[in-house]
């Protein structure tokens, strides 16, 4: 059987709710709502709040550009408190990512993704070639690569050299890698 009714009509949805007006009171209250359930820097956070208010302003016809001064507001209070620090939330999330496998790279490119500036990118992404090695090992086993694999590893081995490389590592730390006895940690 379909549908609500049990005969195979399709279920009504229910109407979405229009969204609300843009005041400051609104702005603070949902970049709070935002902070209690996810980490964000400054831009991540200037983003939302800019969805926000573009749907806002798409339903009631207002004008988007006059409300960036308010969004610019909100973010610089929330940075003030320490809601929002950068640094605190890059370090924690490349070391989040470092402990997943991810290449410096890849470390970098998804803090640029979440707004975090170049330098701090930079400084945080920055890794010993011991670490990228610890990395590589790590997402070679999550993908059974080289010696975590349950294939030939010689007929596969141009294979898992490449997928380590898509994934952000040098050559010299992925032949390290999927040539090695992978007993290390």
């Amino acid at each position: 059987m379909s549908g609500a009714n049990g005969a195979g009509a399709p279920r009504s949805a229910s109407p979405r709710k229009p969204p609300r007006r843009i005041s400051a009171d609104y702005l603070q209250r949902a970049a709070m709502h935002y902070l209690e359930r996810y980490s964000a820097p400054a831009g991540q956070l200037h983003r939302v709040l800019q969805r926000k208010v573009m749907m806002s302003c798409r339903h009631h016809g207002d004008e988007r550009r006059s409300f960036a001064a308010l969004i610019d507001e909100t973010v610089a209070r929330c940075v003030a408190a320490g809601l929002v620090d950068d640094k605190r939330f890059a370090e924690g999330r490349a070391a989040t990512l470092r402990r997943k496998g991810q290449s410096a790279r890849a470390v970098a490119a998804r803090l640029a993704a979440k707004g975090v500036g170049r330098e701090l990118v930079a400084e945080v992404s920055r890794a010993t070639e011991d670490e990228e090695l610890a990395a590589a090992r790590i997402a070679a086993r999550r993908k059974r690569l080289g010696p975590w694999s349950r294939r030939d590893r010689a007929e596969n081995r141009q294979k898992d050299l490449a997928a380590l490389a898509r994934a952000g590592f040098t050559m010299t730390i992925a032949r390290a890698v999927i040539d090695g006895a992978g007993d290390e940690s």
